[in-house]
């Protein structure tokens, strides 16, 4: 063997090696999970003792709250998990344990999908917050926020076209 050979072998190992830097990447997701998990649970207990006292329309924005943050909890899931399967290493549950159907068959391209898909669910639920109280938003600010989220969503949809062309 070469010394060119050598050290080409060397470099291919040390950048192979080099995707175990992603693992403290996922590890501290798990911990934004944490965090969004005291969020969620102090929002709920904000919101419990005044349940009575609740107007319809405060209800739904709470509730809607409530699930924009759970969306926001799953993202995380997908995107630790599926991330670290996809270029770390494959995990290794045992057969006795719980498994998630869908860890070990997300691929790259699947994994973007569900995030932008995702993060249209986001946008989805945060402009219909806006609309919900109308009222009291500027009609040059209502603006934007119906273009950030059509952009979004256009995103979305011209991602998983191009998805879908290139495994064609």
């Amino acid at each position: 063997m070469t010394t060119q050979e050598k050290i080409e072998k060397s470099l291919e190992r040390m950048m192979y090696a080099s995707r175990w830097l992603l693992a403290p990447i996922y590890m501290g997701l798990s911990l934004a999970l944490f965090a969004l998990s005291v969020k969620f649970f102090q929002e709920l207990f904000h919101f419990l003792p005044h349940i009575l006292e609740v107007g319809e329309s405060d209800l739904t924005l709470i509730i809607l709250n409530l699930i924009d943050l759970s969306l926001v909890g799953s993202l995380i899931v997908i995107v630790m998990f599926s991330g670290y399967e996809n270029f770390v290493s494959q995990m290794n549950i045992c057969d006795s344990a719980e498994k998630l159907d869908w860890l070990g068959e997300h691929d790259y391209g699947s994994l973007k999908m569900k995030v932008a898909a995702s993060i249209v669910a986001i946008s989805s639920i945060r402009l219909l917050k806006i609309f919900m109280n109308i009222h009291e938003t500027a009609n040059d600010k209502l603006m934007w926020y119906v273009i950030i989220h059509l952009t979004l969503v256009i995103s979305a949809l011209l991602m998983g076209y191009l998805d879908k062309m290139s495994k064609h």
